[in-house]
């Protein structure tokens, strides 16, 4: 496996020098207080902007994002988890959101998610505050297994979108894991995923820096095509 500094130059040359490539890979990543004085509402809002983004143009979710928070009662998680069928006949035909009914029974599905962390956890904040860093593919396997179209990059761009130090695997930066010897493919199984890990894991010991830092490095060291 190559060492990072070895990514890091070559980053670093793609974009103009060491300065400016720091100034690009600056993490938007809060506390764990911060992520524990999150309201869960927050938290069902960007689950559910992601997975309309998802397979879309992002750009008409964002300009329709006032919209879906009227829709959706702002997110209130209690309400969202109890809609009714009447609600969700009323959602399917609600201009201010994208009409996908696949996607709008998502927002119920994952307000019950929320709920149940709730119970264990006392909020979803909490959950992620408390998460083990080293175990971020652990935490990533939670949101597929219980959450509703969480798996896979819907799931790491979400827990980016909140502010959880974690890694986002866009083709760049999977890319990149192959030429640095870490995976030979792109990593679809737990065992891809674990050797991904270890590899951000002796990664941030090696350099001190953050998950989505590594991640962003890691995707500029690769030549656009």
């Amino acid at each position: 496996m190559k060492p990072f500094d070895e990514i890091f130059d070559k980053a670093a040359r793609r974009k103009g020098g060491e300065a400016e490539l720091k100034q690009l890979i600056k993490p938007e990543i809060k506390s764990a207080k911060q992520l524990r004085d999150t309201p869960d509402d927050r938290y069902l809002a960007a689950m559910t902007n992601q997975v309309f983004k998802a397979g879309f143009v992002w750009r008409v979710i964002d300009n329709k994002w006032d919209g879906f928070e009227q829709a959706f009662w702002n997110f209130n998680v209690m309400r969202c988890a109890h809609m009714s069928p009447d609600d969700e006949e009323k959602l399917v035909r609600d201009e201010r959101i994208v009409r996908n009914r696949q996607k709008i029974v998502t927002v119920q599905r994952n307000a019950g998610f929320i709920l149940d962390i709730q119970q264990s956890h006392g909020s979803f904040g909490n959950l992620l505050a408390d998460w083990p860093q080293d175990d971020f593919i652990g935490l990533l396997l939670l949101l597929k297994k219980r959450g509703a179209r969480l798996g896979g990059n819907s799931g790491q761009y979400f827990l980016r979108r909140v502010g959880k130090d974690g890694f986002a695997l866009g083709r760049d930066g999977v890319a990149a894991l192959i030429d640095a010897g870490v995976i030979d493919k792109p990593p679809t199984s737990q065992a891809g995923m674990k050797k991904v890990q270890a590899a951000f894991n002796q990664w941030r010991n090696e350099t001190g820096l953050g998950y989505a830092q590594i991640s962003r490095v890691l995707a500029f060291s690769i030549d656009a095509k």
